[in-house]
């Protein structure tokens, strides 16, 4: 089993701020190093993916409409709105009022 040993864990974190500073210049290379990795996967993402995919949207033909089932849907929506406003007018006794 592996056993972290807490103690040393703690001791060495504590000399972590030190130990950059006193090696600032091999610090500073390796954060340039990790900022440029961040940035080359930014750019990827953001620049070269977002083109491919330009491209294929490009290739794939545009979305056709299917006219029947928009009849459809303009129908059912048609009947509901006639539902609603037929219930606005209606008028419904008050359960809470005794006559």
């Amino acid at each position: 089993m592996l056993k972290i040993k807490f103690k040393k864990t703690k001791k060495s974190l504590k000399n972590l701020p030190r130990t950059l500073a006193e090696k600032s210049f091999l610090t500073f290379l390796g954060l340039l190093l990790v900022v440029l990795f961040l940035g080359l996967i930014i750019l990827y993402y953001y620049v070269f993916l977002i083109e491919m995919i330009d491209e294929i949207i490009e290739k794939e033909e545009l979305l056709k409409l299917d006219t029947e089932t928009q009849r459809r849907v303009l129908e059912e929506w048609q009947k509901r709105n006639e539902k609603f406003l037929e219930a606005d007018i209606k008028e419904y006794p008050d359960p809470f009022r005794v006559d």
